[in-house]
């Protein structure tokens, strides 16, 4: 059962995947490069900017925004989801997130906004920077035992 579990998520992973087309990802790189210059990072200095693709097609963008109270800091991909939920509703549902930084780190989403985001997107795929270049995850790559209380 387990297997069988894991290989049917490897399946719905490999399609989800192919079905963002290049232009798509093309346009979420972008978009969360020109948003990331809006970051509030006084403190850390590291700059992240964050794209959502809906699965309306609406693309809706986020950077980080730090706070002296580090706890109160909100990640840019959280800021994103939010941004979309204000504006659409909680109804909507990821497709896609592109996350980039202005150091060129690695930097894959903190465990808070993948819970978020499979909340919204459990078949999201994840774009962002890995340790040997650009990478792409499915979001139950990333969060294996993410769950929704619906």
């Amino acid at each position: 059962m387990a297997i069988q579990f894991a290989l049917r998520r490897e399946n719905i992973s490999l399609m989800q995947m192919k079905k963002l087309s290049a232009g798509e990802q093309a346009k979420l790189l972008r978009s969360a490069k020109k948003v990331m210059k809006n970051a509030y990072a006084p403190y850390s200095k590291f700059r992240v900017g964050a794209a959502i693709l809906l699965s309306n097609g609406k693309v809706f963008t986020g950077c980080n925004v730090e706070n002296a109270s580090y706890g109160m800091t909100n990640c840019a991909e959280r800021t994103a989801i939010f941004s979309a939920v204000a504006e659409v509703g909680p109804k909507i549902e990821i497709r896609a997130v592109s996350v980039v930084n202005d150091q060129g780190a690695p930097c894959s989403p903190c465990g808070a906004c993948r819970q978020v985001i499979y909340e919204f997107g459990p078949e999201a795929i994840i774009f962002f920077a890995g340790a040997n270049g650009p990478k792409q995850a499915h979001i139950t790559e990333l969060f294996p035992e993410g769950f929704r209380l619906q």
